[in-house]
Formats: C-alpha cells, structure tokens, sequence
C-alpha cells in the first residue's frame, strides 16, 4: 500500500504492509474524552477509615496556608516560625520526578507553622506552611 504525505508543503511517499489483520477496528485513547467508569462506593467499614486529608485542613483559610503543588520530597525550606514573607518570596522547594519545584508564598504576611522539613514526603494540596 502506497502513501502521500505533505510536511511544509513537501509530499513524500511511502510503501507501507500491513502486518496485522485489520478486520477489527481499534480505538485508540489519547485523553480523558472517554467516560470515566464512576469509583464503586466504599462499604461501611470502608467509609469509616480516613482516605483524604483531615478536616482542619479541609476547612482551612486558604489565605492563611500555602500547599504543596506537586506530591513529592522537600529538599529546602526557606523559612522559619515568625519570619515575614512577601508575595512571590520563595517558600521552599520540592523535588518530584527528578525535578525542582520552588514554592512561594501567594501573599505578603508572617509565617506561623512550618509543617514539613527537609526529606519529608508530601502529596499535592497538604499543607506545608501557615501563615498568621
């Protein structure tokens, strides 16, 4: 079977074989526009068990914390309890995949608790600093 393709204006042609039989068509998925089949819901015990984060954290003034961005492993902090901190100062950094992450503080203010230290695991959204 024969080919054209056109790349910036070029046309090259190409032989191609078939090596499978086509009888069957296959669908290929590149992204979330298929429906995702719905989570079965937890049974009783299940449900008793703790699967996110605390409700502290939940309800939290999010103007007062700053979260993690990313799950993975502090490898700098860059304050500590009572230090003032401005918008877009750096807070710390996270390592995930073999890459940096810097964190920064998304308003101006006084840094309260610093909930992670350096080595430490986290997931995307725990809250790793406060503020007051």
């Amino acid at each position: 079977m024969k080919l054209q393709i056109s790349i910036d204006g070029k046309t090259y042609e190409a032989e191609v074989e078939v090596l499978e039989d086509d009888a069957t068509q296959r669908q290929i998925n590149y992204g979330p526009s298929q429906p995702v089949p719905a989570a079965p819901r937890p049974t009783h015990a299940a449900a008793a068990a703790p699967s996110q984060a605390p409700a502290a954290e939940e309800t939290a003034d999010e103007k007062k914390v700053c979260r993690s961005p990313v799950t993975g492993i502090v490898i700098k902090v860059n304050v500590e309890p009572g230090q003032a901190v401005e918008a877009n100062d750096p807070i710390m950094v996270l390592e995930a995949m073999k890459m940096e992450t810097n964190v920064t503080a998304h308003a101006a203010g006084n840094v309260k608790r610093v909930r992670v230290a350096k080595g430490d695991s986290v997931k995307v959204n725990q809250v790793v600093v406060e503020f007051e």
